[in-house]
């Protein structure tokens, strides 16, 4: 299978931290593949090294085969990379589909200002392609309630929507999602579970998420990398890095039932709760 994304001997370090430490990581094309850890197990600097934010002291990063470890982030997104972060940053005084439109850049960038303002018939071709786009783009993701009311009146579940959906725009083939279901109500992480297989199907890209509500990711994904103060530390199928000692201890705090569990409570150890002061 050819390797969408190649990870070799890639290390992070911040001052004496080893932030990262990864022997190999490979990702093959059209896959839907889970990362797991707790918090600092150094998953959101794995993504800053594969998109350009952050380069590695040492090791190889490939994208479909190319090496992009000394390419600039802007390089690595016209070579089909994506990404979405936890926080989705719009443009609060846009509507819906005045943001898919900006995203959409890319389909007016050779369009000169004069042209645009002469109306130029190529530069009103381009426009009407772009709105075209937009509005398979809201099909696409469930927007069209949505299309007119502006970013600042969206709740926090639809404006990761949006976000997700300029992603989308730029047509990635390798897309990595960042907890898309952090801050959304558990009735939005159903509906987000099919909706990001609708995305993988429509594009054929390959996602890579990080994601702490492990049953919508166990069904999602068909891996999962497990890290552990930046160390991959299991790797497989959802079921085997799932019911693995080394992942149950590090990551489910010792008890097999968090994986039953959502939400970020399942990285987290179990602690004793305190009983009312009647009840001791």
């Amino acid at each position: 299978m050819t390797a969408a994304l190649d990870l070799r001997g890639v290390v992070v370090r911040f001052g004496g931290l080893t932030a990262v430490d990864v022997d190999r990581i490979v990702i093959h094309a059209g896959r839907i593949v889970g990362l797991i850890g707790a918090n600092g197990a150094g998953k959101t600097t794995l993504f800053d090294v594969v998109s350009g934010l952050v380069k590695p002291d040492e090791g190889s990063v490939r994208l479909e085969g190319t090496e992009v470890r000394d390419l600039s982030a802007t390089a690595r997104a016209r070579l089909g990379l994506g990404r979405s972060y936890q926080n989705a940053i719009l443009f609060e005084s846009l509507t819906v589909a005045e943001t898919l439109a900006v995203a959409l850049d890319r389909e007016l960038r050779s369009t000169p200002f004069l042209a645009s303002a002469f109306r130029a018939p190529w530069a009103l071709r381009a426009e009407r392609r772009v709105r075209a786009e937009v509005e398979d783009l809201i099909d696409l993701m469930g927007l069209g309630a949505f299309r007119d009311k502006f970013i600042s009146e969206l709740s926090t579940g639809s404006r990761r929507i949006v976000d997700l959906a300029a992603v989308v725009a730029q047509r990635p083939r390798v897309l990595l999602l960042d907890e898309p279901s952090s801050g959304i109500a558990q009735r939005e992480v159903e509906a987000l579970e099919g909706l990001l297989r609708r995305v993988q199907q429509a594009l054929g890209c390959t996602l890579v998420v990080i994601e702490h509500d492990i049953p919508m990711l166990r069904s999602l994904a068909a891996e999962m990398y497990a890290l552990e103060t930046g160390r991959v530390i299991a790797h497989g199928t959802p079921a085997e890095v799932l019911s693995d000692p080394d992942v149950i201890r590090s990551y489910l705090g010792g008890d097999p039932r968090a994986v039953e569990r959502s939400g970020t409570a399942a990285a987290q150890p179990a602690t004793r709760r305190r009983r009312p002061a009647r009840a001791r």
